[in-house]
C-alpha cells in the first residue's frame, strides 16, 4: 500500500484508544501515519506531556508519523462568546501538540450548525469574522489551521469550503477534504468530482469513510468503505492524477453495530472506538483492494 503518492492512515480512535492497537493494525497494513484525536480515553487537547513523550516514543519506534492533529477547534456555538474563547484555548494548546508531535496540521471546524441549510448563509459573515483570530495565531505561529468540511457544521460540502477558503485568502489556512462527509451533509453533494474539483487547491490533508442512504430511514450511513454511494476509487485515482502528496486517513465511523448520532458527532472514549479495530481493518482491506485496482 506505499507505492502510490500519497501517505496512508488511520485516526487514531477508530481503532483503539489503547496506542498498541493502534500501532499493530497500523504495522500490518503497512501505514505511513497515525491521526490523534483521543487516545487512552484523553481528548487530544488534553493529553498531558507525560501522554506526549510516551505517544512520541512508542510511534517513532514503530515508525509512523503523526500526520494531523484532529482537534476539535470550533465545535461550539457561534452565539457563545464563552465557548468561543475556550476553543481559542483549544486551538493554542493544540498548536504546542503539534510542536510535541512534529506535525504542522491543526484541524478546525466551522461551529454547530444552527437553521439547517439555510443557516449557512445567515451566519456566513459572523464566522468569517470569528475566523480572524484563528487566522492570524495560524500565521504567527507557521502552522496550518486546516477546516475539515463536516455535515454537523455550517461548512458541509466542498464547494462550500472553496468558498469559505478563498474569502479567508490566506496560506495558512487550508482544508481537510472528507467526500463522505460532503455527501452526509443535509446537501448531497456529489463529493467526488463536483466538491473535490472546487476544493482541491486548498486540500492538505484527506479523510475516507463510505456512506449509503437507509432506504427504510431516508438518513445515511456510515458502511464499509468500498459499500457505499461514496465513490471513493474514483476519488483516490484523482488524488493519484492530481499528484497529491499528502495523507488519506481511513474515518472508519461505521461499526459492526449502528453508532448513536451523538457518538459520531461527537467521538472519543472507549465507547466510541468499541469494536474499532475489527470495522477498521474491514475497512482497510477494502482500501487496499481499490489502491490495487488504481
Amino acid at each position: 500500500m506505499g507505492k502510490f503518492p500519497f501517505k496512508l492512515g488511520v485516526i487514531s480512535d477508530e481503532v483503539s484508544q489503547d496506542l498498541d492497537i493502534v500501532i499493530r493494525t497500523a504495522k500490518d497494513y503497512k501505514l505511513d501515519s497515525v491521526e490523534i484525536r483521543s487516545v487512552w480515553d484523553v481528548k487530544v487537547q488534553d493529553l498531558t506531556e507525560e501522554h506526549l513523550r510516551k505517544l512520541k516514543r512508542d510511534l517513532d519506534g514503530a515508525g509512523l508519523r503523526v500526520i494531523s492533529i484532529a482537534s476539535p477547534f470550533l465545535k461550539c456555538d457561534i452565539d457563545n462568546p464563552k465557548e468561543y474563547r475556550d476553543h481559542i484555548s483549544i486551538f493554542r494548546r493544540c498548536i504546542e501538540i503539534a510542536r510535541a508531535l512534529d506535525t504542522d496540521i491543526v484541524r478546525g471546524f466551522t461551529f454547530w450548525r444552527k437553521g439547517g441549510l439555510e443557516g449557512l448563509p445567515k451566519h456566513w459573515d459572523s464566522i468569517v469574522e470569528k475566523f480572524a483570530e484563528p487566522t492570524q495565531i495560524a500565521e504567527r505561529e507557521s502552522i496550518t489551521l486546516a477546516v475539515e468540511n463536516e455535515q454537523s457544521c455550517f461548512v458541509g460540502t466542498g464547494v462550500d469550503l472553496a468558498r469559505f477558503l478563498s474569502q479567508l485568502d490566506s496560506k495558512h489556512v487550508k482544508a481537510i477534504w472528507d467526500p463522505g462527509n460532503a455527501y452526509y451533509d443535509d446537501a448531497r453533494e456529489q463529493a467526488y468530482p463536483v466538491g473535490y474539483e472546487a476544493l482541491k487547491r486548498w486540500i492538505v490533508h484527506v479523510h475516507v469513510k463510505d456512506v449509503v442512504v437507509n432506504r427504510k430511514t431516508g438518513k445515511p450511513e456510515c458502511v464499509p468503505i468500498g459499500t457505499g454511494e461514496v465513490d471513493i476509487q474514483g476519488q483516490l485515482k484523482a488524488l493519484e492524477a492530481d499528484g497529491y502528496k499528502g495523507c488519506v486517513s481511513l474515518e472508519t465511523h461505521w461499526r459492526p453495530k449502528a453508532l448513536d448520532e451523538q457518538l459520531i458527532a461527537r467521538p472519543g472514549g472507549r465507547e466510541f472506538s468499541s469494536s474499532g479495530e475489527y470495522a477498521s481493518r474491514v475497512c482497510l482491506e477494502n482500501i487496499r483492494r481499490l489502491l490495487n485496482k488504481l
